[in-house]
C-alpha cells in the first residue's frame, strides 16, 4: 500500500503542477519575465518555470528520477513564494486558512516526494 500512496502523491502533484505550465505555455511567461526583473535577475531566468513546471512534473508524474523533478518543483515553489507571494506569507485566507495553502501543499508535496522517491510504480521502480 506504501507504493500505492506514492503513486498517488507523484500523480496528483505532477499534474497540478503541470496544468500550471501548460497555461505557461498557453499564455506565455511575461508575467514570469517582469517578476524576475523587477527583482534584480535577468530575463533569461523567467525560462526556469518551464522546468519547474513543465519537465519536473512528467519526472514526477512518470517515476523517472522523480526525486529530481520533486526537488526541481519544490525550488520552483520557493521562487514562487518570494517572488510572487512574499505580502501572502502571513496572510489569512478568505475562508480562514492560509492565503498560500495550495503554494504550501504544492512545496511540502514535493519535498516529500523528494525525500521518499517514488516507489515501486515508477519507472525507476524497483
Amino acid at each position: 500500500m506504501t507504493d500505492i500512496g506514492k503513486l498517488i502523491l507523484r500523480v496528483a502533484l505532477g499534474v497540478l503542477i503541470l496544468l500550471h505550465g501548460i497555461a505557461k505555455l498557453r499564455g506565455g511567461i511575461d508575467f514570469i519575465t517582469q517578476t524576475v526583473t523587477a527583482a534584480g535577475l535577468p530575463a533569461f531566468a523567467a525560462y526556469g518555470v518551464y522546468v519547474g513546471e513543465g519537465v519536473a512534473p512528467l519526472l514526477v508524474i512518470t517515476g523517472w528520477y522523480a526525486r529530481i523533478g520533486a526537488a526541481v518543483i519544490a525550488v520552483n515553489m520557493l521562487f514562487a513564494f518570494v517572488l510572487v507571494h512574499h505580502g501572502e506569507l502571513l496572510a489569512l485566507g478568505q475562508s480562514g486558512g492560509w492565503a498560500l495553502e495550495l503554494q504550501g501543499m504544492f512545496l511540502a508535496a514535493a519535498l516529500a516526494v523528494a525525500l521518499i522517491g517514488p516507489g515501486r510504480y515508477s519507472l525507476n521502480g524497483r
